[in-house]
């Protein structure tokens, strides 16, 4: 069941006025990785193939996700309104594939696939709380608000049944946190990258992963504060069998930041070399 509806949202209520230009493709791009919810749920049914509670629920999942992408979609063609939002998602569908029919999870076991869930799940609960947080447009702080806390539910869907994999599996401790880093460095492959590509560069651009994933990060990175990565953190720690809140969490916590920091300055000075004329950049 969902847990509201795209038309409870105050459409009427857009400020244009108040729309940060910076966020418009960011939003854009969120909404082509939503909207592809059908995809990785085909994909978890797959994998979870003799489990009928889990497929229910993976469904129930995909259309959340899909509604984050419509309301995205569409709070981005208000903003935008030479934005197509379906003829970008179809672009992306087309050229962004994944393995539907896969007969095993990629992480190499079942626990191994929910504890990549539930990273999952914390960069997006984060990542929608800092965006909503930072935005002063009031439809999307309600749209960012709503769709932050489905994510927070969807960390707990896949945790719990992560817990009751995991008294069948037994995954060592070193090997959830290989799955939990593992899939948190995911977040600067082909997924966003391309995703950003579909969203904002006009057809007939070749699709660079570099720039694209330096066009996403270096916005994104930019809303982030450190309480955000702190709560993600516990998140985190709770989902490979650590205390949530504590000392390591903290240092673990403040290390991130730091990284990210780090990270985001990078992908911004990429980011002024691109704005460049070519013959500056040539100097």
């Amino acid at each position: 069941m969902k847990h509201w509806h795209i038309e409870q949202i105050a459409w009427d209520s857009f400020d244009p006025g108040k729309v940060e230009p910076e966020v418009v493709p960011l939003v854009k791009a969120a909404a082509m990785v939503e909207r592809n919810g059908d995809d990785y749920a085909a994909y978890l049914k797959s994998v979870f193939h003799d489990d009928p509670d889990f497929q229910a629920a993976a469904d129930n999942w995909a259309v959340e996700e899909n509604q984050h992408g419509d309301a995205l979609g569409r709070w981005a063609m208000l903003a935008d309104p030479s934005f197509n939002y379906m003829e970008s998602f179809a672009r992306y569908r087309a050229g962004y594939k994944i393995d539907v029919k896969a007969d095993a999870s990629i992480r190499g076991s079942r626990t191994g696939e929910l504890i990549a869930r539930c990273m999952v799940e914390t960069g997006t609960s984060s990542y929608y709380t800092a965006l909503g947080e930072a935005s002063d447009e009031p439809v999307l702080k309600q749209i960012c608000r709503l769709i932050a806390a489905d994510e927070y539910r969807h960390f707990k869907l896949f945790y719990d049944h992560m817990k009751r994999y995991l008294g069948r599996e037994k995954l060592s401790f070193p090997r959830r946190l290989r799955v939990a880093l593992g899939r948190v460095g995911e977040t600067e492959d082909d997924e966003l990258a391309f995703a950003f590509h579909c969203s904002n560069d006009p057809p007939g651009v070749a699709y660079e992963h570099a720039r694209c994933s330096a066009g996403y990060m270096g916005r994104a990175m930019g809303y982030y504060r450190q309480h955000h990565i702190e709560r993600s953190m516990g998140m985190i720690f709770k989902a490979i069998g650590l205390e949530p809140r504590g000392r390591m969490s903290d240092l673990a916590a403040r290390g991130a930041w730091r990284l990210l920091c780090w990270r985001r300055e990078k992908f911004r000075q990429q980011l002024a070399r691109e704005a460049q004329p070519i013959y500056a950049r040539a100097a």
